[in-house]
């Protein structure tokens, strides 16, 4: 029977001490793999360094050419530093992305990882079950008989307790390690969605990159590379803005005093507040926006959407239409709407007005379609491609959107 005993226990120490020795050589494997992803993430992050110093160059040389004097040549330099910077933008974010990818490699290297020790562990701790099974079948008077002596005996005993032992870490160990990759799952899920998020920023920053080229084309194709013809273009540019601003101002007040005298007619603002007037979208430009690239013809006083060509546009409110303006080919086409609370709101460069002024129309109605690219009808002279420009106005003055908006 001893003999029986021997040749179970010497194969459970040869086995622990394999499995031991297979989980050091794996472990020490695929740490060799993270230990390459972690040196490729740290090369990414350098670059990233580099890219943000070069952005940093360009957005100086941005602000010089913002405060210089009004000028083809400066149009055409604040441009070029805009498209330069989003360039750099664009790879940023790609190193963003490609470092975002290394972590969820590396998270998929560790999960691996751990679920291979899990397996190494089940089977550790099966063979421990196997034997103490078989150790079962042995009764203590017969070990006692099997043994020379007391001091035999009771070193059986105390090794049995060891295998006890053995077993709870083994236990231990399977819990800990299905802990570990439950928190790994978790964080590799996050990763994805990080992954999703950065891959949109990348299409809009390709987009404003876009848009920004199409910009000046543009103003080229409208000046003809000539100082004198762009001087003249803002000139009327300014007179234009002037003139808008004014026409909204006095049809805003004229309809509030025709109001005022309809005996019943009285506007109401829904508590609940504006509703976006497009799908809410990336902003491109925002109120008094330092950045505006045509900030030196005139203030940006709204906020500019970015939406598609033709894309629908809704009352932000419900209101009266104060002013419907078509602009043709060359000018800005616009639409204005009072609401009450003393607020009002305006919508740029519109392609199609599907209202007429003095209509009344309801929180959520179709008002006419988007525009802002350049070239095209209702646009305007100065534009940086398909968007809604959205203005809001309280006692006739603007104010940022976006405090109003959810």
């Amino acid at each position: 029977m001893k003999n029986i005993i021997i040749k179970i226990f010497i194969p459970l120490l040869i086995l622990v001490v394999f499995l031991n020795a297979r989980n050091f050589a794996f472990g020490e494997s695929e740490n060799a793999q993270i230990k390459e992803i972690n040196k490729e993430i740290r090369q990414k992050k350098d670059e990233i360094k580099e890219i943000q110093n070069k952005r940093e160059k360009y957005a100086k040389a941005l602000r010089r050419a913002q405060s210089k004097r009004a000028s083809l040549a400066n149009q055409l330099a604040i441009l070029n530093n805009r498209m330069a910077k989003t360039e750099l933008d664009i790879e940023n974010v790609q190193a963003d992305i490609d470092i975002t990818g290394l972590e969820i490699k590396k998270i998929e290297a560790e999960i691996e990882d751990t679920d291979q020790k899990i397996a190494d562990e089940k089977e550790h701790l099966a063979s421990i079950l196997r034997l103490m099974h078989k150790q079962d079948r042995v009764g203590a008077l017969e070990i006692i008989l099997l043994n020379n002596n007391l001091s035999e005996f009771l070193n059986q005993v105390k090794y049995l307790e060891n295998i006890n032992s053995e077993v709870g870490k083994s236990l231990d160990n399977l819990k800990s390690y299905k802990t570990k990759n439950e928190k790994k799952l978790s964080s590799l899920a996050k990763k994805n969605q990080e992954l999703n998020a950065l891959r949109d920023e990348l299409n809009d920053k390709k987009i404003k990159l876009e848009e920004e080229r199409n910009t000046k084309t543009f103003i080229l194709n409208q000046t003809r590379y000539n100082e004198k013809e762009y001087q003249r273009l803002i000139k009327q540019a300014k007179r234009e803005q002037a003139k808008i601003s004014a026409e909204i101002a006095q049809k805003e007040k004229t309809l509030r005093e025709k109001m005022a005298r309809m005996d019943g007619k009285k506007l109401e603002f829904n508590d609940s507040g504006f509703i976006w007037p497009v799908p809410k979208n990336t902003i491109t430009s925002y109120f008094h926006d330092p950045d505006y690239p045509f900030r030196y013809i005139f203030e940006h006083s709204a906020i500019d959407v970015r939406a598609a060509q033709g894309t629908t546009v809704k009352a932000a409110a419900s209101g009266y239409v104060a002013r419907v303006k078509n602009g043709g080919k060359r000018g800005v086409s616009y639409i204005t709407i009072v609401h009450g609370n003393q607020l009002s709101t305006v919508y740029f460069h519109l392609s199609k007005l599907l209202v007429k002024e003095d209509d009344y129309v309801v929180q959520g109605q179709t008002i006419g379609l988007s525009g802002g690219l350049p070239g095209t009808p209702g646009a305007g002279r100065f534009t940086t491609g398909p968007h809604l420009h959205f203005g809001v106005r309280l006692n006739g003055i603007p104010v940022d959107p976006l405090e109003y908006l959810p």
